[in-house]
């Protein structure tokens, strides 16, 4: 009986760090190594900044996040749940950089 116990918990164990690995490394779409599809970050962005007042700002802002965090949230505006490595980046003045 004591067996089966421990043999369950270590099972729980090792569940629960992969699930955490994963998340992590969901959560860290900057990076973009071996095993990670890009993805198009030109279309992406061209939909997130279509009704952007400064379109060129703003592509070049999002291709910039994009190409960190392999992410854009959809929609032209909001989202930012998400992509929690595109909602995180800031400029050196503390604000938002990705819009």
């Amino acid at each position: 009986m004591a067996i089966f116990r421990s043999t369950l918990l270590l099972l729980l164990i090792l569940f629960c760090h992969i699930t955490y690995e994963l998340h992590v490394h969901a959560a860290e779409g900057a990076q973009v190594g071996e095993g990670v599809v890009k993805i198009d970050c030109d279309g992406r962005c061209k939909g997130r900044c279509s009704k952007s007042s400064r379109p060129n700002l703003c592509l070049r802002a999002c291709n910039s996040c994009c190409s960190r965090c392999n992410c854009v949230p959809p929609g032209t505006a909001g989202n930012h749940h998400l992509c929690p490595c595109y909602a995180s980046i800031t400029t050196r003045g503390g604000r938002l950089k990705c819009p």
